[in-house]
């Protein structure tokens, strides 16, 4: 497993969108983060941060990965059930997934009624929803 193996599960899933947060990490979004979308998980691009990929897990799953030597709660993020995963091998590339897979779903069901009712829209609309609000908070920003 590695950075572009995580890649490719993630923007498979539905209604995904990556940027670059924090100088090196890849943050995967369900939703656009101007629509209200959320983070679900992240990897290190660069090396330089702690740990190799980072995921919401929710509080019952949080407990039990805690317990797999090379999985620790993710600064910040712990009291919102993340993890962190220090090196690769310490999950088989199918629990990565699997997890990945998880990750995205609990966060799709948190998402606000007025975000989901965006993601829900035909392709071409959604874009000219989220192109509107990008406009709206751009223009916030300046004045």
């Amino acid at each position: 497993m590695d950075n572009e193996r995580v890649r490719a599960i993630c923007m498979a899933l539905p209604h995904v969108c990556e940027t670059v947060n924090w100088g090196h990490h890849l943050v995967y979004w369900v939703g656009d983060r101007d629509i209200g979308g959320k983070m679900f998980a992240m990897t290190d691009l660069d090396g330089s941060g702690t740990g190799v990929l980072w995921f919401h897990c929710g509080a019952e799953r949080f407990h039990e990965l805690l317990e797999v030597e090379g999985i620790s709660g993710s600064p910040y993020l712990a009291k919102v059930h993340w993890v962190t995963v220090d090196r690769w091998d310490v999950l088989r590339p199918r629990e990565i997934e699997d997890e990945l897979k998880r990750a995205h779903a609990l966060i799709y069901e948190k998402l606000p009624p007025r975000t989901k009712k965006v993601l829900a829209l035909p392709e071409k609309e959604r874009k000219k929803v989220i192109r509107e609000r990008k406009r709206v908070l751009a223009e916030k920003k300046k004045g």
